[in-house]
């Protein structure tokens, strides 16, 4: 059978191999007084609160199972917008929110709707891996540039400027960012989009882990830039993350109202719609009592992020940037590679910590995602954890990690 060079060209998630290799250890230490801990996947320890959980039976229960229009459910997208506006502040018309079946949908209608086979879209070194497989999948370019600790590992202006070539249709970026939890300063994000603007490409900002800020500096949306600037962004979010509905595939996209019936086209034959229980369930996260609830989560994530990373440090995994948002730690462990005669990494990614990672696995039972996902600059010398477990899990963690680094 051929294979379209598009599905050849898409590499393994690699987070996904480590997964598998770890759940099948976790069979086999499954009875031991150390179970395994994952820390390696980007997901809420919470499930979706009471009344999200009520207002998908009823959907049910009344038969409110059908499709919906292609755009989504007219009362969720005023629901986002009036959150918009309780929350960051922002001004989006409902008529510019798209209900998407996860921002996955969202991701891959946008890319789809604005590029051009041979475009290149620059984006932050390192990122979600699977946000340049998008820009591929839609026979675009994803370029990788290099950031720094300095730079929040976020791209600058100064760099998109120096980057921008014949080729390039805009960026992608995310704020906060899967796998570092870092965000863009607001002052630097509108010097770079104005720039992007002026030489009329795109700007596509991946906004999932945006309720998840702790940081009033940089928890506010793209989409509260004044005026054109503010109207013209693209902005991605998800009801996975802070709302806490992985499973449920649900999220949304806000871009321009002429693009709106682009998207809406696509839209109707790529999808049809999203989940219509997973929307009228979704109603119910803008309830006060379910905001209240997220909120009191959104606390208890940053008090895990509060305790793990400082001992992350003191191990000597140095996280050299304090995430300001998401539920991630972006952690040096060239230290931890040295100290237990690891092989150096490799540019393909392998070595370092890549074999960190099942070291730990093998050692603390502990799961960790390796840096091979997340770029090309220095995958083998960054090692990511998820602080969403429990505060337990993640004493527990810390402990298996002084075992084996004490």
């Amino acid at each position: 059978m051929r294979i379209a060079q598009r599905a050849q060209r898409i590499e393994p998630f690699y987070v996904m191999e480590v997964a598998k290799a770890a759940s099948a250890m976790a069979q086999e230490c499954a009875g031991s007084d150390a179970p395994m801990i994952f820390l390696n996947i980007g997901e809420p320890d919470f499930t979706a609160p009471p009344l999200v959980q009520a207002a998908a039976a009823r959907a049910i229960a009344d038969g409110a199972t059908q499709y919906t229009q292609a755009t989504g459910l007219p009362a969720l997208r005023e629901k986002i917008s009036r959150w918009y506006a309780q929350r960051f502040a922002a001004d989006v018309a409902p008529s510019r929110i798209i209900i998407t079946a996860g921002a996955s949908a969202a991701l891959q209608l946008a890319c789809l709707a604005l590029i051009e086979a041979g475009d290149e879209i620059l984006m932050p070194d390192p990122s979600y891996p699977c946000n340049r497989h998008f820009v591929g999948a839609a026979e675009g370019r994803a370029v990788l540039i290099p950031t720094t600790a300095q730079e929040r590992f976020q791209l600058t202006a100064e760099k998109v400027a120096q980057a921008w070539g014949a080729n390039t249709r805009g960026v992608l970026l995310a704020s906060p960012s899967n796998p570092t939890g870092t965000s863009i300063a607001p002052d630097e994000l509108q010097r770079l989009h104005s720039l992007v603007h002026s030489r009329g490409g795109v700007t596509l900002i991946d906004e999932i882990y945006l309720g998840l800020s702790y940081d009033a500096l940089y928890g506010r949306s793209a989409l509260t830039m004044p005026g054109e600037l503010g109207q013209s962004i693209i902005s991605i979010n998800s009801f996975s993350k802070y709302f806490n509905m992985t499973g449920w595939r649900l999220g949304w996209l806000v871009v321009p109202e002429a693009l709106v019936p682009v998207v809406e086209r696509m839209a109707q034959n790529l999808f049809i719609c999203a989940s219509s229980v997973a929307q009228h369930a979704a109603l119910a996260c803008f309830e006060p009592e379910s905001l209240a609830e997220y909120e009191r989560r959104r606390h208890q994530f940053k008090a895990r992020r509060d305790y793990f990373i400082p001992e992350l440090n003191r191990l000597g995994l140095q996280v050299p940037v304090m995430p300001d948002g998401a539920f991630y730690a972006y952690a040096d462990c060239s230290q931890a590679v040295q100290q237990l005669g690891l092989a150096a990494g490799k540019p393909d990614g392998t070595g370092g910590s890549w074999d960190l990672a099942f070291e730990l696995m093998k050692r603390a039972h502990l799961a960790v995602t390796p840096g091979r996902d997340f770029g090309q600059a220095e995958p083998s010398r960054f090692i990511r954890f998820s602080t969403a477990n429990s505060m337990a899990q993640l004493q527990q963690a810390v402990a298996r990690l002084e075992s084996v680094l004490g």
